[in-house]
């Protein structure tokens, strides 16, 4: 693997065989430099209070790992009042309408009024516990140990110097505790997630009595039965910050913060709706639409959607071909220079690790464009072990990207794309290939399109240089507006795929499904590829005896439909809805299924389980899939 140069080139970066675990020194980046206005250590089974001024930042850092860490706040005008009314995590979950909340749009911790303390900003683990109370002295005489320390009275004697009365429990945010609600509505524990040097950073939204504590228990997983110390720091408001979740492709990888694509100073200017995803923040939807509006303009006119998070692998040298042909189920061997093949990637006992597009580039130069880190990962691994000659390189950050999809985006790139005479134009590119050059003319920026799409429509994707984003969706939203382009988020994304029957990672697939099981089959050329490749013998044998098919629904009823909805014939559940939608163009509830094979027969007459699968059904059919458009007419066209 690589990363970007500030120049662009690439430097070598390590490969997984050199993962480790991720050290202080990594999370300290981001503050590096910076003189914190407090530092604070509070020692293992104490607490310290501390007070913040409005827009400070407070980051309550994991020295060692695994150690909880409870968190209570107070706004001082109200204290100054009279009235000591602490962050209360039943009124924030009803209002973030979230477990706990996350840096984005569903960030911020409320009183009991519903007045907004505090905003998170970074967040290193994204595991935390917004349901028990801080541990208290009844907790620990319940399990036999009267007299143990405990994080309320610890509270106690930290925030009487703040003149807060004391009590025996007190509610918290306990942060890096991993709990859990089972199926049973049972509420669980583990070791936390947190490493040496996690942190969670948060903002005052107003002046803040502020208490941390370093869990004393040892009772149990919760730190990771080792009670270690935990260190805060408050940092000036002048200080900017950006929002940001750690990002790891493996367990042991040092984590990288989610970051904003290159195209983000205009996407932004359309939208605050913005979403973490893989790293990047994506908008979900614009404010001048929605995303049915979005929706629609993808069918009839033209969309502009930000995919820049899409993960982008070089596969270069003289073992480029061989690696692929054993690592992707596609033929390899038969893609030409300028084609593009739509491919799986799986595990030895058949289960997918991610589906993409290949690119090839030249005789020994491949792109494999995917939805996952860990499918370069996997590419690595198999080079070393095959011991072949080949470069594996990860340029996510060289190449961002863009999708202009419908039926008005050939008419809109053809204004803005050039061409050299070796490479096909713009309005001779075929389905499944790709072109490479300029925007506007011979002395543009350079960049590459290829005919591939996420949306059943007629569509194509320019990828360029992120140093040359903004010049390319100026150009493109300058053409497209007189053809009724519109920007489209996620939101509006997942509903155009559904109707295509295009499949997504976690929701159609996942590592305990095959190629066959996500009704992507005929990425598994078994006859027609006679060279061996991972996963090879176990696809057969899951070809030859099906036990899942993915189908398409049609739903007798206006009602949500979601994923992991059951599908029940009579009481027993017989399958699960991966993705539903209500169809705006279809005018119904739509859905794709992974059904047992028994079940799966066109004309089927099934049933949608709400509530506990049983009180409530909504009648439904199995039908062909996809819903829109079956035969592709319209990439095609």
């Amino acid at each position: 693997m690589q990363t970007m140069n500030e120049d662009g080139s690439l430097s070598p970066t390590q490969t997984d065989s050199q993962h480790h675990l991720p050290s202080a020194a990594v999370m300290e980046q981001p503050f590096a430099g910076l003189e914190p206005l407090q530092d604070i250590l509070v020692k293992n089974a104490s607490a310290r209070a501390y007070a913040v001024k409005a827009g400070q930042y407070i980051q309550i850092i994991d020295v060692d790992g695994k150690q909880c860490t409870d968190f209570q706040c107070f706004s001082q005008t109200k204290l100054d009042q009279g009235l000591q009314l602490p962050l209360d995590v039943t009124t924030t979950r009803t209002l973030m309408g979230h477990a706990y909340p996350m840096p984005g749009l569903h960030a911020k911790y409320f009183d009991q009024d519903m007045t907004g303390l505090i905003e998170v900003v970074q967040d290193t683990v994204g595991r935390h516990d917004a349901f028990a109370m801080a541990c208290a002295a009844k907790y620990y005489d319940d399990l036999g140990y009267p007299g143990h320390n405990n994080c309320s009275d610890n509270f106690n004697v930290a925030l009487a110097e703040f003149g807060i009365a004391g009590r025996r429990g007190w509610m918290a945010i306990n942060f890096f505790f991993n709990t859990f609600i089972d199926s049973h509505g049972v509420v669980g524990s583990d070791e936390p997630w947190s490493r040496p040097g996690d942190y969670v950073l948060l903002r005052a939204m107003t002046d803040l009595v502020c208490v941390s504590s370093a869990c004393p228990d040892d009772t149990s997983p919760a730190n990771g039965w080792n009670p270690t110390d935990i260190r805060v720091r408050v940092f000036d408001a002048s200080h900017s910050f950006p929002a940001g979740i750690a990002y790891r492709v493996t367990p042991e990888s040092e984590p990288t913060m989610s970051r904003q694509s290159a195209f983000h100073p205009r996407t932004s200017a359309l939208t605050r709706n913005f979403v973490e995803y893989k790293g990047f923040w994506l908008a979900r939807s614009y404010a001048k639409s929605d995303a049915i509006a979005e929706y629609w303009a993808c069918r009839e006119k033209a969309v502009l959607i930000d995919l820049s998070a899409l993960r982008k692998f070089e596969i270069t040298g003289p073992g480029a071909e061989a690696l692929l042909q054993h690592c992707l189920t596609r033929d390899v061997k038969k893609l030409g220079v300028g084609q593009v093949v739509y491919s799986a990637m799986c595990y030895p006992h058949g289960g997918m690790i991610d589906d993409g597009t290949l690119l090839r580039l030249g005789r020994d130069n491949f792109r494999w464009i995917g939805g996952d880190d860990f499918g370069g990962v996997w590419l690595q691994d198999q080079a070393k072990a095959l011991g072949l000659q080949v470069l594996v390189r990860n340029s996510t950050d060289q190449l961002h990207n863009i999708a202009i999809q419908g039926p008005a985006s050939r008419a809109l790139l053809k204004q803005v794309i050039w061409t050299p005479p070796h490479q096909p134009a713009l309005a001779e590119l075929e389905w499944f290939r790709f072109t490479v050059g300029r925007l506007g003319d011979a002395s543009g920026p350079p960049l590459m399109v290829s005919r591939t799409g996420y949306t059943g429509e007629l569509g194509y994707e320019v990828w360029c240089h992120p140093r040359d984003a903004c010049a390319v969706f100026d150009a493109v939203w300058a053409a497209g507006q007189p053809l009724g382009l519109t920007a489209m988020g996620l939101d509006g994304l997942d509903m155009v795929r559904i109707e295509a029957g295009l499949i997504f990672a976690g929701y159609e697939f996942s590592d305990q499904s095959d190629p066959f099981e996500a009704g992507i089959g005929f990425t598994v050329p078994l006859k027609g590829k006679t060279d061996d490749f991972i996963g090879r013998a176990a696809l057969q044998r899951r070809k030859d005896n099906p036990a899942h098919k993915l189908v398409g629904l049609d739903i007798d009823s206006a009602q949500a439909v979601g994923h992991g909805d059951g599908i029940y014939a009579g009481r027993a559940q017989v399958g699960v809805v991966t993705s539903a939608m209500r169809s705006p163009l279809l005018g119904k509830t739509i859905a794709l299924a992974r059904m047992d094979i028994h079940h799966a027969e066109i004309g089927t007459a099934v049933e949608i389980g709400k509530l506990d699968g049983q009180q409530k059904r909504l009648a439904a059919t199995v039908v062909r899939f996809p819903h829109y458009d079956p035969e592709k007419s319209k990439p095609r066209s």
